[in-house]
């Protein structure tokens, strides 16, 4: 814009974007590699004429080394300009970059502001007070039904103990002292008499007696009859 386009508040100037700007700036860098490649080019074909011309005509030689010079002080020019542009270039990508990084960080921080619009701190905080409460009736619910309340609960510790001492004495007065063990069984009578008794009741009981026993009763028909 003109100077007195600024005085007399003429149309603004619209400033490209960043992207825009860095398509211009590597349209000119490929324009530059281009005419530095040409200018390569013709700074190859002067050495080439003045060593052709170094014997046989000076003064061309000496032109085309002129000319050389010229072309050789131009493309270090161009040089210069393309680390210029090429500086300016990476510095629009890097701020091109964190516009969009920041551009993205502030979608994000509207997005985590709305989530976070109907929440509140002390709300939240009741909610896990509740939700840690509820663990612990959990908790107790699932020990009272764990718990054996009907199965041995009426078992007193102290008689288990005495008679596991009582079962640790027993083996220890079998296996060290070699006390026996109590029977609790009495032996089985015996069902028959014994040979002394039997001669006895022989002799006890006369034969007439006897007979007539035999007659009489059939228990002692079958005692007699075992005696004889």
């Amino acid at each position: 814009m003109s100077f007195f386009g600024k005085m007399f508040g003429g149309k603004k100037e619209v400033a490209p974007t960043t992207g825009e700007a860095i398509q211009k700036l590597r349209e000119t860098e490929n324009m530059l590699i281009k005419k530095q490649e040409f200018l390569e080019s013709k700074i190859e074909e002067e050495l080439n004429t003045a060593r052709k011309n170094a014997s046989k005509n000076k003064r061309v030689a000496l032109q085309a080394l002129k000319k050389k010079k010229r072309l050789e002080k131009q493309l270090q020019q161009i040089d210069g300009t393309l680390s210029t542009i090429e500086m300016q270039r990476e510095a629009l990508e890097s701020a091109n970059t964190n516009t969009a990084v920041l551009t993205t960080m502030k979608n994000a921080a509207d997005a985590l502001k709305f989530a976070h619009k109907n929440m509140d701190v002390d709300n939240v905080h009741d909610m896990m007070d509740d939700i840690a409460e509820q663990q612990d009736v959990a908790r107790e619910i699932s020990d009272a039904i764990s718990n054996p309340v009907a199965f041995g609960a009426d078992l007193d510790d102290e008689d288990l103990e005495r008679e596991l001492d009582e079962l640790e004495q027993e083996n220890f007065d079998k296996e060290i002292i070699g006390i026996p063990e109590p029977t609790h069984t009495l032996p089985e009578a015996p069902t028959e008499d014994l040979p002394e008794k039997a001669k006895e009741k022989k002799k006890a009981v006369p034969a007439p007696a006897a007979a007539a026993a035999d007659d009489d009763d059939p228990d002692m028909k079958q005692l007699l009859s075992w005696a004889n």
